[in-house]
């Protein structure tokens, strides 16, 4: 496919005055080249960041798109997948102006201008989460994908423009997220159920998605289930209609699932949990909403149990351990796992209130998934 290059100089030269403090901005920053080649091949997208205002740009580096373009999802946008190219430049805009100072130690999920129903299906625009790591400002993409702001508040007509280290990753679905990011079980047993589409379209969602161990812990029960009793457990891990953001989990809440009977989230002792599982990794974005990676599999005809400071605490009583993980025949190996990243367990409890009361829990954020899975998981869903 051809495409036509819009001269960023031309707008500079003849635009309206909107247009060229913002194209001017760009140019004028030699780091910025590759971006700014890159939206100048979508007029009607660089029209359109000309004339907004309040708005904030993610601009990734020269040496950040470097390393992109080197990466299977760089690639895929080589081959001039306009769709895809778009998707990404549009996941770097966000609704708002965010002077870097804005940004704190509390989680705040922002959307973004990436509305195209193809790669995302939250409502408002899919999200990044931003948060301040020490003294750095870190912008949080799909599977946990860590952007470093290195030159903070560059200001525009329009809002500003921080520049950042990394390509941000514009969120998979939850099935590719799962397996991308060694959720070997809860991939295998939705492909069992036939669920992966269902839940893969569904808008708006929040996912408690178990561990590998959580499943083999109870393995000798998943093993005598029929694909009814599977599909009643596994719709008792979703959250329909609610994109439930650390940010937005309240101590003592009842949250309504898919299957019909409530999950309780309680906070205790630094940790949050969701009946009696912890969480163990938060706010994985996903295409159509987030994931809360947890150590335990909920129980839909355990609705009662809770978290124990005192005994660790099963939904499936009686049950025992399996010598091999469950569902995970046929499901690809990983090339990566999520850990020591955003959302952390180790990282999490010193940002969690260690009080019961009321209140919301964000995550601290101390680092990333590994590279490979990253843009394995954007290669798959830019091709999907």
């Amino acid at each position: 496919m051809q495409f036509k290059l819009l001269s960023l100089a031309a707008l500079a030269a003849t635009g309206s005055a909107q247009m060229m403090n913002l194209t001017a901005t760009l140019m004028n920053q030699t780091d910025l080249s590759n971006l700014t080649t890159y939206v100048s091949l979508f007029p009607q997208l660089l029209q359109s960041l000309s004339m907004a205002t309040n708005i904030t740009i993610l601009a990734p580096s020269n040496e950040a798109f470097a390393a992109f373009m080197n990466s299977s999802a760089g690639a895929a946008i080589a081959a001039n997948d306009t769709a895809a190219i778009e998707a990404v430049l549009s996941y770097h805009v966000l609704d708002g102006t965010y002077d870097a100072s804005m940004i704190t130690s509390n989680a705040t999920f922002i959307p973004t201008m990436l509305t195209n129903m193809s790669y995302a299906n939250v409502t408002g625009g899919q999200r990044v989460e931003a948060i301040m790591a020490g003294t750095s400002v870190d912008f949080f993409s799909g599977l946990l994908q860590n952007s470093t702001v290195t030159t903070a508040n560059l200001n525009f007509t329009g809002g500003v423009i921080h520049i950042i280290n990394s390509v941000l990753t514009v969120p998979a679905k939850i099935s590719v997220t799962a397996e991308a990011a060694g959720l070997s079980a809860i991939a295998g047993a939705l492909t069992d159920t036939k669920l992966v589409d269902a839940v893969d379209d569904l808008m708006d969602v929040t996912v408690f998605v178990p561990d590998n161990a959580a499943f083999q812990a109870i393995g000798s029960a998943v093993g005598n289930l029929t694909i009814a009793q599977l599909t009643s457990i596994l719709e008792y891990h979703v959250i329909n209609g609610t994109v439930a953001y650390s940010s937005l989990l309240m101590n003592n809440s009842m949250i309504p699932t898919l299957q019909g009977n409530n999950v309780t989230i309680t906070m205790l002792n630094g940790s949050v949990f969701v009946n009696s599982a912890k969480v163990v990794q938060a706010d994985v974005l996903v295409a159509n909403g987030v994931v809360h990676v947890i150590d335990g599999v909920l129980n839909p005809n355990a609705t009662t149990i809770m978290a124990n400071p005192s005994t660790t605490m099963v939904a499936f009583a009686g049950a025992t351990s399996a010598s091999m993980v469950p569902f995970t025949s046929g499901i690809p190996t990983p090339t990566s796992a999520l850990g020591g990243g955003a959302g952390s367990a180790q990282s999490s409890a010193a940002a969690m209130s260690t009080s019961s009361s009321a209140g919301a829990w964000a995550p601290m954020k101390t680092g990333a998934i590994g590279a490979a899975a990253l843009f394995g998981a954007g290669a798959v869903l830019i091709n999907a």
